[in-house]
């Protein structure tokens, strides 16, 4: 099959430290690769991929300095797709809804997949009027908001099955790994770690947006003896991070639409405290991949309880639920049924 993957353009595929969607991007793309299949990725030129590469921005946009539109090259980009469209079998689109006047007009199939949150009233005007393309959740919670547009789909992440070694011994400090911003709450996961008496490791990247955030309500906590601030890590930094934790705690406080650390986090065979938000029971097993908790006693409760947990068994869901192979062939059964669908309306 000829397959177009169009990605975002904030970072590489696969990015060089935090990127959630371009980390996906990369691992379905080179597992539908391996499977035989003609792929072509539109992204940043620093990616690396064993797919035909059409580069758009010479970089990912974050790490470089001097972009202020990134829009700009995001508009290029889908310019460039819809002239070779006609070469596709199918587009894979993961870039948000910027194209959706673009693909309506256009005779190759295609679907996108929505990576982000979708309760946000400024946008259901937009998804009513295009709600005949086909869409794909990696969340049946993110859903909700929309529960009307055309979804044809739910299609769970996946990571490559030998990305990361599982470690089976128990690890001695709680885990943090993502974005310092509000909605992540670094605040409740260092509040829950110094109440449990258990040292907390913090890895994760401080966004512009969020930086004063960090400033006046993260940076004066840091400064307790049981919190430790890595910063941003790279992937190849993660397995030692996550495998030699206790568990790996997601206290988020908004509708998360998958939560991709909870899975790196099941590969090391690493137990996940998740707060009950979002995808979060869609994605945690309670009680076998972890627990899944509301508010800060119960948390703490988790805690008490993490070494009922078998860590083998943790690694063995993730091999069942969560490995990219599963993820492609998930997307290979909607494009054949997307390609289909046209050729009998056609």
């Amino acid at each position: 099959m000829r397959i177009a993957q169009v990605s975002p353009l904030y970072e590489s595929v696969p990015p060089r430290l935090y990127g959630g969607t371009e980390r996906v991007v990369s691992y379905l793309t080179e597992e539908l690769v391996s499977l035989g299949h003609d792929v072509t990725l539109y992204a940043s030129g620093d990616s690396r991929t064993s797919a035909r590469l059409v580069p758009i921005s010479p970089k990912g946009l974050r790490l470089t300095e001097g972009v202020i539109d990134p829009l700009a090259y995001h508009i290029l980009m889908i310019e460039r797709v819809m002239q070779d469209a006609h070469k596709y079998d199918i587009i894979h689109f993961h870039i948000d809804y910027i194209h959706f006047p673009l693909i309506r007009r256009t005779e190759t199939p295609t679907i996108t997949t929505l990576h982000g949150r979708l309760d946000i009233p400024d946008i259901f005007p937009l998804y009513s009027e295009f709600s005949d393309l086909a869409v794909v959740s990696i969340s049946n919670d993110q859903r909700r908001p929309l529960p009307s547009v055309n979804w044809v789909g739910t299609v769970y992440h996946g990571l490559p099955v030998n990305l990361f070694r599982a470690r089976y011994e128990r690890g001695s400090y709680l885990a943090f790994l993502g974005r310092i911003s509000p909605e992540k709450r670094p605040d409740l996961a260092i509040e829950i770690a110094i109440k449990a008496g258990i040292p907390l490791k913090i890895a994760a990247k401080v966004d512009r947006v969020d930086y004063q955030y960090y400033l006046e309500r993260i940076k004066p906590l840091l400064d307790h003896p049981l919190v430790e601030f890595i910063g941003e890590i790279n992937e190849k930094e993660k397995e030692e991070f996550l495998g030699n934790a206790l568990a790996l705690i997601f206290p988020i406080d908004w509708p998360e639409p998958f939560g991709l650390v909870m899975i790196e986090a099941m590969a090391c065979g690493t137990p996940v405290i998740a707060r009950r938000r979002g995808s979060v029971p869609e994605v945690m097993e309670d009680g076998v991949t972890g627990y899944v908790f509301e508010g800060l006693e119960e948390a703490l409760s988790c805690i008490e309880r993490i070494d009922r947990i078998d860590r083998k068994r943790v690694r063995q869901v993730f091999e069942e639920r969560f490995t990219a192979r599963r993820m492609a062939f998930d997307y290979l059964k909607l494009y054949h049924k997307e390609i289909n669908r046209l050729r009998i309306a056609a």
